[in-house]
């Protein structure tokens, strides 16, 4: 069975040159670090917060969302962040080709692969808990211990 065709008001939306249907009651900011990679549809109370950046000057892609995305009405995308060794800062964040979020959800990962579908008023990789500083240190020290600990046998 075929989906049903979605009729939308055209007023509503903005159509870009490379497909992308905008609704204008979405909130899209720092619009000069998104990128939007073709025919993806952002529909209603979206917020995509391109203004949430690293610090320093220059242009950067914050978020670069791929071809044939749907946004569903009122999704959050914003990048991630941490504080390492008691600095705080965003990191971009990229989401694949063909994959729809669904309405409600809020999504702050670094990564979103291709073909993937995210479902109503999920919530991927937002912050929950903070973990002491020295969590990530004993991580470090852990990961590197193993791989030095990680020894060929001859048999």
């Amino acid at each position: 069975m075929e989906p049903p065709i979605v009729y939308y008001p055209r007023s509503e939306y903005i159509e870009t040159d490379t497909g992308n249907k905008v609704s204008r009651k979405s909130v899209i900011c720092g619009s000069q670090n998104i990128i939007l990679g073709g025919k993806t549809i952002i529909q209603t109370d979206c917020v995509i917060r391109g203004d949430l950046r690293r610090t320093g000057g220059g242009h950067a892609v914050v978020v670069a969302i791929g071809r044939y995305c749907l946004l569903a009405k009122g999704s959050i995308i914003r990048p991630p962040y941490k504080t390492y060794k008691g600095t705080f800062s965003y990191y971009p964040m990229k989401i694949g080709d063909h994959v729809s979020i669904g309405e409600g959800s809020i999504v702050e990962a670094a990564t979103i692969g291709s073909f993937v579908h995210i479902g109503k008023n999920c919530v991927i990789g937002v912050f929950v808990d903070e973990l002491p500083e020295c969590v990530q240190d004993l991580y470090e020290l852990k990961t590197k211990d193993f791989y030095i600990k990680f020894q060929p046998k001859d048999s």
